[in-house]
C-alpha cells in the first residue's frame, strides 16, 4: 500500500496498488463492451500462487452461467511450480465467480433477453484478493472492426499533424 499527501500536506487517502496479473487485448477489439462488472475467483492455494506470479491466460476465456451462478471457463491457469506434487489441478477447469445475487440475477436477465455475452477482461490483485473484470458485451461484425481501426488512424493521423505544427 502507498500513501499520498494533498497539497496542503494533510493526509487524504490511501491508495490500494491494483497489479494487472493478465489482460484480454482481444475482447475490445472482437465485442463491444457495454458495462463493466467485478467479481471475486474461486481459487485454490496453489492456483493463487500461480496466478500471482503471473502464470495466467484469459486468451479464449469466457463467463458461463449454469443456474443461478457464473463461472470462468477456458482460463489457462497452470500448476503452480514449487507446489507439492499431490496437488493437481486441471489448467482449464471452470472456476466460480463470486458477485450479489442481484447482480448475477440482472447479469442473466440482460445475457439471456438481450443475447448479450459476458467476457472476461483482466485478472488483478486488490489487497490480497484476486479479482476478474469482465463486460457485458455485443459482438462486432467485421464492418465495426474496420470502421474502428479507420476511426484509430484518422486520429492517429491528425495527431500527427498536431504535432508537426506545434
Amino acid at each position: 500500500m502507498s500513501r499520498f499527501f494533498c497539497s496542503q500536506s494533510l493526509f487524504c487517502a490511501t491508495l490500494t496498488i491494483m497489479k494487472d496479473l493478465a489482460f484480454n487485448r482481444r475482447a475490445s477489439y472482437d465485442y463491444a463492451l457495454l458495462d463493466r462488472y467485478v467479481a471475486g475467483i474461486v481459487l485454490s492455494g496453489s492456483e493463487v500462487k500461480s496466478v500471482k506470479t503471473g502464470h495466467v491466460s484469459l486468451k479464449g476465456a469466457f463467463v458461463t452461467i449454469r443456474g443461478t451462478e457464473l463461472f470462468l471457463t477456458n482460463a489457462l491457469i497452470p500448476r503452480y511450480a514449487h507446489a507439492h506434487k499431490d496437488t493437481k489441478h486441471e489448467d482449464t477447469r471452470s472456476r466460480k465467480l463470486l458477485l450479489h445475487r442481484s447482480e448475477i440475477r440482472s447479469l442473466i436477465g440482460k445475457v439471456h433477453v438481450q443475447g448479450l455475452t459476458l467476457v472476461p477482461i483482466r485478472l488483478y490483485t486488490q489487497k490480497q484478493l484476486v479479482k476478474l473484470e469482465f463486460a457485458l458485451a455485443k459482438g462486432k461484425k467485421e464492418y465495426d472492426k474496420r470502421s474502428d481501426i479507420g476511426e484509430r488512424e484518422a486520429k492517429r493521423r491528425i495527431a500527427r499533424v498536431m504535432r508537426q505544427y506545434q
